[in-house]
């Protein structure tokens, strides 16, 4: 049974067994057997407790095995150590699915944690997926199933909520039934010894019932697979996430209640942009933002314009839309002329707009009109205090009338109560957002549009990265493994700048040097003046123990120095190793910056960017990265700091080559992701100007344990990058030099290329239609895959200098790795040559490698060539209504 299969079953099930059904009010047992006895289920029931012959007018049964019927579902409200031995009952049984409310696990201590860890292991030898232990249950209002310990059932509606905390499901309930708030799932996911977030997103991402995601989390296991999942459907769906545990203390208390350590809030922001998801801050803005992206256009960008009533709004949201990084709207010449007709001499320039409190609604009106029309608006907020004589139902008719031919979001902020009642429904009604307070509103706003700006880089094509950059990573590998053959888990400074110089970072020009006479004559050499830095494995940071001199000027002071330092070693670090003294010749640059990456066990490694020098722990001014990066991340990630202003400051002979900063930061990339081996890299500082960058400093401290000989390749990496071991070169028949790649996002103009060589009926053979209108979303779509989830290798062939895409073969898997959709396209140029067939065979061992389950393809029935090669590969061939089928279970 597949993943999905075995989920539809688990929230649709036809059949439940509750083991541990009660008759005693107040113990979880009788408590489910009520909600789901007493509701509009219509599913069989089967109560399962041995003390017991009757409940509630039902038949109990002693066992599992005494349950006459299939069950699609077990329900555990037993105490934690019977728990193991009724998953292995269900297994018996064929019971394909266990909801586990019983607690004392993870967060019991050690003999928790133990109990916890064999219900994991037994889960996964006997085939039962689990939702749970610790679970609050799960509501499905539209099959009128509560299979939860809630007194309350809920509201049917479009929102999934998925929470990771039991106790915080009851008081959502309670307030969604009193805001009228309706979900297609409510699930509480207790301690994940099983189906986890991704399962859930993937499973929910596919119910066409479901709108949004929303998501209570506290802490994340499998990384790798919760991106994948949030990538690939938060592309239709939105995923909004209140994340807990953002403070030290939080996160110690979450350590406290479910046995594990959640990680730094730093890298869940890091991963939630990555992945295209909207975090907010309070349950209720939970709600807010799913509501705004539901009913609302998405803003292009952050610059908002206010309408409004009375001052005091007006500032309160203007102060909170500039703290939370928003801009405001800059009114056109041509609204103000507008504006100062429709207002007179009550018009006052600027944003917000004030047009005073005794406003009559069509006033009210003609201002919105103009705030329409005003291109430089992301979204427009209307604030609105109640005065004695305002009309205020007709000003919400009015606004809601106007803003259905809005292009940009609507929202407003009528504060009060009674007095707004009206009016707040009248809008709601029309899809207009409605908040208590203008923070609300600007909040819910930022929210929304940072949220399309992730997912319009998520969709961005990156600019091609240069063809000079070539690493060589065979010259640093043997720089790490040199001092790891050694016993050295530190590389010295000369060690670290030779291995990033591989990689292409700059670095000035050094020697190191072993005596004062030669130290005199190196420096001499390099020319005027040099710093000079103590060589030792056992020194990580030099300045601290004076191992570093500076503004050496001449041979003499060169070769004191190289005695000094020496001597100061000595006394400070006595059992320290020398290896020598560093000279290098100074650099001096305007800027200082700092480019490092370190090792989460969590969440893997992290590139860090930001101001350096001195001042890099007093300002932290850092963005984080995930690797792999492309040009376009590198760009994001260094906006993302207030270092970047500066830079971007600088013009004329002052300029900074920002350029060259992106392409150095998405070299840094590759060597995060070539050598899982590296702890920490601190480069700091890289020192920048309009000619270019230089690294200063390096240090590079290695894990031993996470030696590519010992790993999956990229296994360290929770983004599956290009995976550059599927590149074979073969010869077509025509003795032409044929590249089968994996895709690549940059790919997209020679995409588009392809299409444009392709034949309507080679268009139609792959498509069963022809493609008119080629366009970007459909490219990127094409281009822009994970390659986690799905395999598209293109025939890349060289003509004339030029790279032309010949063509590409896909396998579109399911995100549990069960089966995949197989399609083949060559463009007419290059047919006849066998290019199909290779892709179609290499592709088909690339499969045969990642173990899916089975591959299936559709054809047109006149397709003859695709026939013949499904038909020698060994695929079974099935006609159906307008096409052809294709399987082939693969074995392994």
């Amino acid at each position: 049974m597949t993943t999905y299969d075995s989920l539809n079953k688990t929230f649709n099930p036809k059949s439940i067994a509750l083991i541990g059904a009660s008759s005693h009010q107040g113990k979880l047992g009788n408590a489910i057997l009520r909600n789901m006895v007493g509701g509009q289920y219509q599913g069989a029931v089967y109560p399962v407790n041995p003390e017991h012959k009757s409940m509630l007018g039902m038949k109990v049964y002693p066992t599992l095995s005494n349950v006459p019927d299939p069950i699609d579902l077990a329900i555990i409200a037993t105490p934690a150590e019977t728990v193991i031995a009724l998953i292995e009952e269900c297994a018996k049984c064929g019971i394909p699915n266990a909801l586990i409310i019983s607690s004392g696990f993870q967060e019991a201590g050690p003999q928790g944690l133990k109990r916890f860890r064999k219900l994991v292991k037994v889960a996964k030898a006997s085939n039962v997926r689990l939702i749970g232990p610790n679970s609050f249950g799960f509501i499905r209002p539209s099959i009128g199933l509560n299979a939860s310990v809630a007194k309350k059932s809920a509201l049917p509606g479009s929102l999934a909520f998925i929470s990771q905390s039991s106790s915080l499901c009851a008081s959502v309930l309670d307030w969604s039934i009193r805001e009228n708030v309706g979900f297609s799932h409510f699930i509480s996911t207790g301690s994940m010894a099983d189906i986890n977030y991704h399962d859930l997103i993937d499973y929910l991402g596919n119910d066409p019932h479901t709108r949004s995601i929303l998501i209570y989390m506290e802490s994340l296991t499998e990384t790798r697979r919760f991106i994948s999942a949030a990538r690939s459907i938060g592309k239709t769906k939105p995923i909004i996430i209140l994340r807990s545990g953002r403070s030290a203390e939080g996160s110690a208390t979450i350590k406290t209640n479910t046995g594990t350590s959640p990680g730094e809030d730093s890298m869940y922001e890091a991963i939630f942009k990555r992945s295209g998801i909207a975090r907010v801050e309070t349950i209720k803005e939970l709600f807010n933002v799913a509501q705004a992206l539901s009913t609302q256009p998405s803003p292009q960008g952050n610059r908002l314009l206010m309408v409004t009533n009375a001052s005091g709004p007006g500032i309160i949201a203007t102060d909170a839309h500039i703290q939370q990084g928003g801009e405001m709207a800059q009114l056109s010449r041509t609204s103000e002329k507008q504006l100062k007709e429709v207002l007179a001499h009550r018009y006052r320039k600027g944003n917000p707009i004030d047009i005073h409190g005794d406003t009559k609604a069509t006033v009210y009106g003609d201002v919105f009109k103009v705030c329409l029309q005003e291109k430089s608006a992301d979204g427009i907020l209307i604030l609105l205090a109640p005065q004695t004589v305002n009309d205020i139902s007709q000003i919400g008719t009015a606004i809601g009338n106007l803003a259905k031919q809005s292009r940009k979001p609507i929202l407003a902020a009528f504060m009060g109560a009674e007095e707004v009642k009206e009016a707040t429904q009248i809008l709601t009604n029309l899809d207009i957002p409605v908040y208590d307070s203008p923070e609300e509103a600007v909040a819910c706003f930022n929210t929304i549009a940072d949220y399309n700006r992730n997912q319009k880089l998520l969709a961005q094509t990156p600019p091609s990265t240069s063809a000079n950059f070539k690493q060589k990573t065979t010259l640093s590998r043997a720089i790490i493994d040199k001092a790891l053959a050694s016993g050295r888990t530190t590389l010295t400074e000369l060690e670290s700048k030779r291995f990033i110089a591989h990689y292409g970072l700059p670095t000035a020009p050094s020697k190191k040097v072993t005596s004062p006479a030669q130290a005199a004559r190196v420096a001499a050499e390099l020319g005027f003046p040099v710093a000079m830095k103590i060589l030792s494995p056992d020194i990580l940071y030099k300045s601290e123990v004076k191992g570093v001199q500076l503004n050496i000027r001449s041979q003499r002071s060169a070769s004191q120095t190289y005695q000094q330092l020496v001597t100061d070693i000595h006394e400070n670090v006595p059992d320290a190793q020398i290896d020598g003294v560093l000279i290098e010749r100074m650099v001096s640059k305007k800027h200082e910056l700092f480019i490092g990456s370190r090792f989460d066990p969590k969440f893997g490694p992290v590139i860090t960017f930001g101001m350096g020098g001195e001042g890099v722990d007093f300002f932290q001014d850092t963005s984080l990265g995930i690797p792999p990066l492309n040009m376009a991340l590198v760009k994001d990630m260094i906006e993302g700091t207030k270092i970047n202003k500066v830079l971007q400051a600088y013009k004329g002979d002052n300029a900074v080559d920002l350029k060259s900063l992106h392409f150095l930061l998405y070299q840094f990339s590759y060597m995060i992701m070539d050598f899982p081996e590296i702890e920490t890299i601190d480069i700091n500082p890289l020192v920048i100007d309009k000619d270019g960058s230089t690294v200063l400093d390096a240090k590079i401290v290695l894990n031993k344990d996470r030696h590519p000989k010992k790993n999956k390749p990229y296994s360290h990496l929770i983004v599956s990058p290009y995976p550059k071991n599927w590149e074979k070169r073969i010869k077509t028949s025509s003795s032409t030099s044929v590249l089968l790649r994996p895709i690549r996002p940059e790919d997209e103009a020679m995409e588009a290329d392809m299409f444009k060589a392709m034949s309507e009926e080679t268009q139609r053979l792959r498509f069963f239609q022809v493609i008119k209108d080629i366009t970007h979303e459909m490219l990127v779509r094409y281009t822009q895959i994970d390659y986690d989830r799905e395999i598209a290798i293109i025939a890349e062939i060289s003509e004339k200098g030029q790279k032309k895409m010949a063509g590409v073969a896909r396998l579109i898997g399911d995100p549990y790795n069960d089966s995949a959709e197989f399609a083949v396209v060559v463009a007419d140029p290059w047919q006849g040559k066998g290019i199909g067939k290779a892709l179609t065979d290499y592709v088909l061992k690339l499969a045969q490698e990642r173990k899916l389950g089975s591959i299936f393809a559709h054809f047109l029935p006149h397709n003859r060539l695709m026939r013949s090669i499904f038909q020698k590969r060994g695929f079974t061939i099935t006609s159906e209504e307008d096409t052809n089928r294709a399987m082939l279970i693969l074995k392994h």
